[in-house]
């Protein structure tokens, strides 16, 4: 991470962290609603690498109502991001019936289904409509 660093753009504080954060999930055709934005204190992107993280002030839940579904977010969350799809996703955990699952990537189809696809470390995936994370 410390190599990461001296290659990453970081952005700190509340507000500009949110603005970043929607500018990148818009840059990358990613819905905004993917992640949570109310509370992250810093933001690093190493453009070379496709590497991003977010700091968060402390671990948040959030349910997605039109999805049913829990998904907790840890302080940091890591990722490698590019167009439609963030892989290699740490600290996010989606509730599947009683347990936590790690959610290892994001994919937003490419095709007229307007679905984004869910893949976990165990290679389970689910696919919601896209719609459900616009803001």
């Amino acid at each position: 991470m410390d190599s990461m660093r001296e290659k990453a753009e970081i952005y700190v504080g509340e507000a500009e962290c949110q603005k970043r954060a929607i500018q990148l999930l818009d840059e990358f055709n990613i819905p905004r609603g993917l992640l949570p934005l109310d509370n992250i204190v810093e933001i690093g992107l190493v453009p070379s690498e496709g590497f991003i993280w977010l700091r968060q002030k402390k671990k948040k839940d959030h349910y997605f109502e039109q999805i049913g579904r829990s998904v907790s977010f840890a302080a940091e969350v890591t990722a490698f991001i590019e167009p439609r799809r963030m892989r290699k996703v740490t600290g996010v955990k989606a509730k599947e019936l009683l347990l936590w699952i790690g959610v290892s990537e994001m994919l937003v189809e490419n095709s007229n289904s307007g679905n984004i696809q869910f893949k976990t470390h165990s290679g389970i995936s689910r696919s919601f409509p896209v719609s459900a994370f616009v803001i």
